[in-house]
Formats: C-alpha cells, sequence, structure tokens
C-alpha cells in the first residue's frame, strides 16, 4: 500500500493528514486502510473503528460480535463484526462500509446545504489467520470490490495521473519490493501533474501469512528518494521516446557522393 499525506479545502488551504493506517488488533489478524475523500468523514470512521474496538476489548470474548445497539454513530445502528470478532476480510470491509455511510448520513443535510460532498472511500488489505489476505476497494456507498489476478491493483483519491504506469508495468506476480517502487512512481508522477498530491509519501508492505507489516517507510519533503525517482523515471521516458518508430519522413537517407 502506499498514499501520500495532502488534503485541500481550496487552493488557500492545503495541509497533511496521514492517509495510511494499520490495526493490529489480535495477534491473529493484521489490517490496513487506505483513506481518501472528504477529512471529517475519513477520520470519523477511523476514530469509531478505534472506539468500536476499545468496546470490543472491554466487552471481551463472550460479547464480541454481538450488535453495538446504542452505541452507533447514528444513535443505534447495529453493527456486527468489528475488527476484532470478524472471521472474514469480507466482513471488515463491510462493517467499514457501513460505518461511513453512517456518517456520511449524518453530515448529508448540512454539508448539501453548502454544496460540499461528504463521501469517503477506503482500501482495505490484510489476513486473518487461516484465511486468504485480500484487498478491497470500499466506495462511499458502502458497498466493496475485491482485487483479482486480472485487476492486481486498486486505487482511490487522485488516481488518473498516476494509473498509466500501475496498467502498463503492474501484474499480479511482482515482487512487493517492484509493487512498492511502482507505487511510489505512481504516487511521486501524480504530484507533478496535480498540486492536491504531495509529500510525504508513505508505502507499507504486507507479505502473506505474516501477520505483520514487514516494512513501512515514510518519505518526507525534500527526501533524496523522491528526487531519484522522479529523475530516473523522466530518463527512461525520454530514452523510450528515442526508441519509438520513426516517421516514414524521418527515415535516414544514404549521403549525397
Amino acid at each position: 500500500m502506499a498514499s501520500d499525506s495532502r488534503t485541500n479545502a481550496g487552493v488557500d488551504y492545503i495541509s497533511s493528514y496521514r492517509k495510511l493506517h494499520t490495526f493490529e488488533p489480535a495477534p491473529d489478524r493484521l489490517f490496513m486502510l487506505l483513506a481518501a475523500g472528504n477529512l471529517a468523514t475519513t477520520q470519523a470512521v477511523i476514530n469509531h473503528i478505534k472506539r468500536d474496538l476499545n468496546q470490543a476489548r472491554r466487552d471481551g470474548p463472550g460479547l464480541a460480535g454481538l450488535p453495538l445497539v446504542g452505541q452507533g454513530s447514528s444513535g443505534g445502528a447495529s453493527r456486527q463484526h468489528d475488527l476484532l470478532s470478524a472471521s472474514y476480510l469480507v466482513e471488515v470491509a463491510a462493517y467499514i462500509g457501513r460505518l461511513s455511510v453512517e456518517v456520511q448520513n449524518e453530515n448529508h443535510s448540512a454539508l448539501h446545504q453548502v454544496g460540499a460532498s461528504g463521501e469517503a472511500s477506503f482500501i482495505l488489505g490484510g489476513q486473518i489467520a487461516g484465511q486468504p489476505h485480500g484487498l478491497y476497494l470500499i466506495y462511499p456507498q458502502g458497498n466493496a470490490i475485491m482485487a483479482t489476478p486480472e485487476t492486481p491493483f486498486l486505487q482511490i483519491g487522485e488516481s488518473k495521473y498516476g494509473k498509466p504506469p500501475l496498467d502498463s508495468v503492474g501484474h499480479c506476480r511482482m515482487s512487493l519490493e517492484d509493487a512498492a517502487r511502482l507505487c511510489l512512481v505512481s504516487q511521486v508522477i501524480t504530484r507533478r501533474s496535480n498540486l492536491t498530491v504531495g509529500p510525504p509519501f508513505e508505502v507499507a508492505l504486507y507479505p502473506r501469512d505474516s501477520l505483520a507489516v514487514a516494512h513501512h517507510q515514510r518519505l518526507e519533503r525534500g527526501a533524496r528518494e523522491i528526487a531519484e525517482i522522479n529523475r530516473i523515471w523522466i530518463e527512461s521516458q525520454r530514452q523510450a521516446m528515442q526508441s519509438l518508430p520513426r516517421f516514414p519522413w524521418e527515415q535516414a537517407q544514404d549521403p549525397v557522393a
């Protein structure tokens, strides 16, 4: 997973917030969550996840997974399968989707009056012991889709500028390190084309069945790695340009004797 840290509420208000969050609620499970969209919504969802997790720990294993009646952010909605009680990753995706919809519904009227959107989207990755690892994109409407070998990457937020290298180079048999480099390329070139994306950049690697984040790196503004990624990628594109087929009128002609 990789993310930038820039958020904006117009050209005169740009700030940095973390968009990559890691949860290790028990030794048998690990979840990573990327967030994009309305900052108030994403922060509320993250806070509700932490609150529900703390509540589940206080209640103990005997009550884990029971409806949280009277404790929901919408004043009584039941939400089964918090991070501690879920048996499958898809249950966690559904839980986060319901949380997101609840938060959006709470603020919809006020935001609609000023022409603002409270929508947010998430990418959930991770694994529960005994189950396959997985990657889900959770839409603002609360439903989710899963990454597949044919669609090996998922994107949220400002995606159009950084999508071409992922489409062209990415595949499901890449090493985690190559995939991480490609994700950083996607972030860095998006930054060149869109001011709403910027450092610090974060990247985290999760090896299947490890139930632990193997590596996490945060690249601050001015980091040497960002400049190197940008320089090498630009140079490779320029070299590729020189290798493209020539037009007929560019064909070399025999020198005149």
